[in-house]
């Protein structure tokens, strides 16, 4: 007889996304189950390099963003981007990029002045991950099954009967609960349950990836260290990570158009040319993993009571960790909607607002990346042949390819427009007022309180704005002499978790027009205005989900 648990909701997949979720939901009261096929403490692959500020932000929330910011490289080790005609060549440019040691402090550079109290951070999921694990154990309500085998399930109009079985010992296991999420990677078996289908560009590019160790390689560095190494040459042109900033390595040698197999190049030839190193260099693989590079979306998320997120949901170039972060950002939407839901104080129509929010983030995103993909894979093909000659020829190649290498690829690695400029534009949640939204690049974009955009941040007497507001709806009040007195007395009948944060006129930024914004758990803004509406039970209304159709 198969054993039968109860919990709330079901995570297949204990990757970052799925921990997130869960650990999001459990600290919001709710009971959470992960299946997981990996052994306790198994390593995850060497994927991921990039954290975005945006999880970060999640992450300092969730209580566990100083774990992830004191580990991956070593404190001092640069995480700039250096462009070279091999790894061990002359350098073209380069973008800088501060250590972890210096992330707060520095003021120079791209990747500097980010408005956020958590910016960036290059750490390999090798690293990251099983802090994220370590704080999911030890999250009440949570609860990892380890080596466990999601095969099917049931639902109906009252839950979801989970059916899975045990790796070791083959024992079935049956759970009952009111929602199942998969975070089951891009071969998601929840995704095929529920009938999702992926459309986009099946094949980008395709990527030998080697993961090798390698002592000598850095001191055979002709410049300074950098957390990624483009080597861009005519024979082979390939990126190489800084994984633990000693020894390890993550090498991706990009095949060509007509190399439509990825034994087509001889691995080890390839590796060498991108490192500039001959015969004689001594390597160790640890691990390869070849991959494509897709675009690609789910026509859906949801099934009634079965949504997908990350991976599970959409697919594309892995250009500076996009994928993993917009799986976290569905993990974090996804999970204040649920528990909202589980907690009572919103109906389960508020679940529509997942896929109507996140959908169109992830198309419009992914279009971004796929536009950055092609033109850097352009970039490859276009280099001249006498880019390495010591020439004045090769040198002036040197410099006009420099400067073009620095002016494309600036724009993912300080990528302010990704983090911080999407918006919600169609969202049952969110009360707009007409007014349009800001727009943004993958670099650049503008604070805005436009109902449905990011909460502009504000330094609050040396806090963060985003650690003062409330674990659900905050009310954020410039003016103590409006009267928010209605609002409060509606939001208290219908049951709606709302705080009210007063804050002085001189803490706001220009971004901030009116005397009152509504904060969304997930720092969108859902409602603003400078006296409250007269009709604050629809606006309640509108908060809780009820007006979702």
């Amino acid at each position: 007889m198969s054993e039968r648990i109860e919990t709330d909701v079901v995570v297949v997949g204990a990757g970052p996304v799925g921990m997130i979720l869960a650990i999001d939901l459990a600290q919001r009261g709710v009971k959470v189950a992960v299946l997981e096929l990996r052994e306790a403490g198994e390593p995850p692959s060497v994927r991921c390099n990039h954290v975005a500020a945006r999880s970060m932000e999640i992450f300092r929330r969730l209580g566990f963003v100083a774990d992830v910011r004191n580990a991956g490289l070593p404190v001092d080790y640069p995480h700039d981007i250096a462009f070279r005609t091999t790894m061990t060549g002359p350098e073209i440019a380069r973008v800088p990029i501060p250590s972890r040691g210096e992330r707060y402090s520095a003021t120079e550079g791209p990747d500097t002045g980010w408005p956020t109290p958590e910016p960036p951070h290059r750490i390999n999921q090798l690293f990251m991950e099983p802090l994220i694990v370590k704080h999911a154990q030890a999250t009440p309500g949570l609860t990892l099954y380890n080596r466990t085998r999601f095969d099917r399930f049931e639902q109906s109009d009252t839950g979801v009967e989970v059916h899975a079985t045990s790796v070791d010992t083959g024992a079935g296991m049956v759970i009952g609960c009111r929602y199942l999420v998969g975070c089951d990677g891009g071969r998601s078996e929840v995704r095929r349950q529920i009938g999702a289908t992926l459309s986009g560009d099946p094949v980008l590019q395709r990527v030998q990836s080697t993961f090798v160790r390698a002592p000598e390689l850095i001191r055979l560095l002709t410049t300074a260290p950098a957390w990624g190494n483009l080597s861009l040459n005519a024979r082979r042109s390939g990126t190489v990570y800084a994984i633990d900033g000693t020894e390890t390595w993550l090498i991706h040698n990009y095949l060509r158009d007509d190399e439509a197999a990825f034994d087509a190049v001889d691995r080890d030839w390839a590796i060498r040319t991108i490192l500039g190193v001959d015969e004689a260099f001594e390597y160790e693989v640890i691990s390869k993993e070849d991959w494509f590079g897709r675009r690609l979306l789910a026509d859906k998320f949801r099934d009634r009571r079965v949504f997908i997120c990350g991976d599970a949901a959409h697919l594309w170039v892995p250009f500076a960790g996009y994928g993993m972060n917009a799986g976290i950002a569905d993990a974090e939407n996804l999970a204040w909607l649920l528990a909202a839901h589980l907690r009572g104080w919103a109906p389960a129509s508020i679940l529509d607002a997942h896929e109507a929010e996140r959908h169109p983030i992830t198309e419009q995103v992914s279009r971004f990346v796929m536009r950055h993909a092609l033109s850097t894979a352009r970039q490859r093909r276009a280099v001249p042949p006498e880019i390495e000659d010591d020439t004045p020829a090769g040198q002036a190649a040197r410099e006009e390819l420099g400067r073009e290498t620095y002016a494309l690829n600036v724009q993912q690695y300080a990528c302010a427009g990704l983090n911080f400029g999407y918006f919600y534009a169609e969202s049952p949640l969110i009360a707009y007022d007409g007014a349009p939204h800001e727009p943004y690049s993958m670099a650049e974009y503008t604070p805005s309180t436009v109902p449905g955009s990011r909460l502009p941040h504000l330094w609050v007497a040396g806090r963060s704005l985003y650690d003062l507001l409330g674990a659900w709806y905050t009310l954020l009040r410039f003016d103590p002499a409006v009267d928010v007195s209605a609002f409060e007395t509606e939001a208290r009948r219908q049951g709606l978790p709302c705080e009210i944060l007063d804050l002085s006129a001189e803490h706001a930024s220009s971004a901030y027009t009116t005397q009152l914004v509504i904060a969304r758990p997930d720092r969108h803004v859902a409602w603003r205005g400078d006296l409250l509406p007269a009709d604050c039970t629809g606006l309640v209304r509108m908060l809780r989900g009820v007006s979702v159709n």
